[in-house]
């Protein structure tokens, strides 16, 4: 066993640390209390948007995309194929990420992206990846801010309503939905050819979320609903608080924007994971694993990017962190540390997956399996991490639980499945 294993036995890091099943169960508890208004840690938000709406050809929607680092907007249309057309698109720095705003600056900001699309439509889709309570009129009211963004005044306030009147153009007709949401609904339209059981939609990108389709029935807490329908749910699926959490895990959470919220996010998301692989590397220094820990002393702290980078080729790790190894052996340290971790993440979210797939209750036969249409660069980019998820994930959805499930990546899915929203609801 080398001192790297040991190190994260020692702090309960390792995958082995991660009971599937516990987790699993934890979660599927926590997404039935969320359906029926208990306390829960999974917010499970309707969002009043059907998934098995019709899609029209040639009428033109303003899409919009705000979540994690960036904002992007664009026309958006079905031509006579029904095949997407994107037009016009504008590309920004997501409003509170850089610095703090008030409400009136970060509407502000929001409206100056959009100035050149007044024009364009009086449909809006809008993906938007915060947390936020949705209404029938399908705008919605930010619960709290994740991912570093900082905008306190917003908490509280209906999104599309403070957007379209920093627009000056209250008539327009807005749709707010999560990214998730709008992944999912991209991955139906996508793969509209087949027949799939049912849908879900993933992000693991700087933060992480889960949506999928529930039955009306189901959803207790919310009146008025036609029990014979169904809706898609945005879980808020990376403020989960009873996966297991470490000594390190909860000093690093201590050090972000809000510390206590969004723990699950923090464990493994691009936004957070640098910054843990940090913690641990400083702490593995400080307890006497590598062989020169002065060159931790001063290490700021690392960017997800950057740990991958390093996993991908330790070679070039005086690029990477600070100072010069003059050990091999704490070069092969660091990174089985980092590897360590990125396996554990890849168990916590194949748990999540697992978790909802089961919720659903579909995927039961080959021929109808479940679609999930999963996007996000930590995902697909950190190092084997789509590989061990899927290892862990198909290992568990087997006997008792076999279910059956493919995966589709969609190219720009956020703005996909607003547009989408826009023109079937």
């Amino acid at each position: 066993m080398t001192k790297a294993t040991e190190f994260l036995r020692s702090h309960k890091m390792t995958a082995d640390d991660i009971k599937m099943k516990e987790v699993v169960n934890a979660f599927l508890d926590e997404m039935a209390k969320g359906l029926a208004g208990k306390e829960s840690s999974l917010l499970m938000l309707p969002t009043f948007i059907e998934a098995d709406g019709e899609v029209k050809a040639n009428e033109p929607v303003v899409a919009i995309d705000a979540g994690g680092t960036n904002f992007r907007a664009a026309k958006v249309y079905f031509d006579d194929n029904l095949k997407l057309v994107t037009e016009n698109i504008t590309k920004a720095k997501m409003p509170g990420v850089e610095k703090e705003l008030t409400k009136a600056e970060f509407f502000d900001t929001f409206a100056s992206y959009l100035a050149g699309y007044k024009n364009t439509s009086d449909k809006l889709g809008f993906c938007f990846s915060y947390a936020a309570e949705i209404f029938p009129n399908k705008d919605g009211k930010l619960i709290e801010w994740s991912k570093e963004v900082k905008a306190p005044d917003v908490v509280g306030e209906m999104i599309g309503e403070g957007l379209l009147n920093a627009m000056q153009t209250p008539e327009k007709q807005l749709v707010l939905m999560n990214d998730t949401v709008s992944t999912l609904l991209a991955g139906k339209a996508a793969r509209a050819v087949k027949a799939y059981d049912t849908y879900i939609g993933f992000i693991l990108g700087t933060g992480t979320n889960t949506s999928y389709i529930e039955a009306n029935k189901n959803i207790t807490k919310t009146d008025g609903l036609n029990m014979e329908g169904s809706q898609i749910i945005n879980i808020e699926s990376g403020a989960f608080t009873l996966a297991p959490r470490t000594d390190i895990d909860i000093a690093f959470d201590n050090t972000t924007e809000n510390p206590g919220r969004y723990a699950f996010e923090k464990m493994f998301s691009g936004g957070y994971f640098g910054g843990l692989c940090t913690a641990a590397l400083k702490t593995a220094a400080a307890e006497g694993v590598f062989a020169n820990p002065e060159v931790f002393e001063n290490l700021q702290e690392l960017t997800s990017e950057e740990v991958n980078t390093y996993v991908h080729g330790i070679e070039s790790a005086h690029n990477v962190l600070p100072g010069v190894f003059t050990s091999d052996s704490d070069k092969m340290l660091v990174a089985e540390i980092i590897d360590g971790l990125i396996e554990r993440a890849a168990k916590l979210v194949a748990a999540n997956l697992a978790a909802v797939i089961l919720q659903t209750g579909k995927g039961k036969h080959h021929e109808k399996p479940v679609l999930m249409t999963i996007e996000g660069t930590t995902f697909y980019k950190l190092h084997n991490f789509q590989k061990l998820f899927e290892d862990y994930l198909q290992d568990f959805l087997s006997g008792d639980n076999q279910r059956y499930y493919e995966i589709v990546e969609v190219e720009n899915s956020s703005l996909l499945g607003a547009a989408i929203a826009a023109i079937v609801n």
